[in-house]
Parts: structure tokens; C-alpha cells; sequence
């Protein structure tokens, strides 16, 4: 039986492949659009997450992933997954959250608006690079430290 990954992989090469897409050189790429397409990427992931949990009224499932894909989350689970990245990861990284981007921070800071395109530029280059188990583990490490630190935190308030 194939893998997950396997499987994935296939059904993006297949729609490519019918779509006429031709390879292109992922460094060529600017860094909003490794953020554009790693913004999708998170965004369906956690969206599956969310669904593979089981049925609910979809006003609740907006509310599930609305708490974890947003600037401040993001910006948050980029600070946890900072010291794993490696060299190449932190450069992407830092050009997409260095980036000048028109867009403007609605409900965020400007600084958390930033780290979280640059954690959307990383996802778009890894995803693009089919580094798909490195975007898995990248997530759950920083959201089992987000969560250690959660609870480290509660029980400092309880002291």
C-alpha cells in the first residue's frame, strides 16, 4: 500500500502535469510568493486536521482553525521552531519575513504580521521542494512547545 506522502505527492504531480505546469527554479521565486502558497498549505493542513477529528457545524470548525492560522499563532509557532531550522530554512525564513509587502496587519502587529509571512515563506519553499515530512515535523514541534509552554505558564499563575 502506498504512503501518505506517496499519495500526495501523486495527486499534486498528476494536477501539474494535466494543468501544462512547467518546473521552475524555486529560488527564483520572491518571497511573497513562497508566503502566498504556504499560506494555503498551513491553512488546508490545519483545515484537515480540524475535519479529520470528525463532524461538527462548520461555524465551529472556522473557530478551531481561526485560533491556530492566524499572524499572532503563527508568530508564535515561528518563535518555537526557530533553533530547529536549518541554515537554508532560516534564510527563507528571514527573506520572507523581511519582505515589503503592500498588504497591511489587520488584527495583528506589525511584527507578528511579519514573522508569520515568513513562516508562510518557508512552508511555500518546502512544499514547493515536496519537503513534506519537514513541514510536518516543523509543526508539531512547535505546537507541542507551544503547548509545554502553555502549561508551564498556567502553572506559574496557579503558584
Amino acid at each position: 500500500m502506498e504512503s501518505e506522502d506517496k499519495k500526495q505527492e501523486d495527486l499534486i504531480e498528476y494536477f501539474l502535469s494535466r494543468a501544462n505546469c512547467g518546473k521552475k527554479d524555486i529560488r527564483s521565486y520572491s518571497p511573497l510568493t513562497l508566503a502566498y502558497i504556504g499560506d494555503a498549505v498551513y491553512d488546508l493542513l490545519i483545515r484537515t486536521e480540524k475535519v479529520s477529528h470528525g463532524n461538527c457545524p462548520v461555524k465551529q470548525y472556522h473557530k478551531r482553525v481561526s485560533g491556530i492560522v492566524n499572524a499572532k499563532a503563527q508568530a508564535e509557532l515561528m518563535h518555537m521552531i526557530l533553533p530547529e531550522l536549518t541554515d537554508e530554512e532560516r534564510d527563507v525564513y528571514k527573506r520572507g519575513r523581511n519582505a515589503n509587502s503592500k498588504t497591511k496587519a489587520k488584527n495583528a502587529t506589525t511584527g507578528n504580521y511579519h514573522r508569520a509571512t515568513g513562516l508562510e515563506a518557508l512552508i511555500g519553499y518546502l512544499y514547493l521542494t515536496k519537503q513534506y515530512e519537514r513541514i510536518t515535523d516543523l509543526i508539531l514541534i512547535g505546537r507541542r512547545k507551544m503547548e509545554e509552554q502553555g502549561e508551564a505558564d498556567r502553572r506559574k499563575e496557579h503558584r
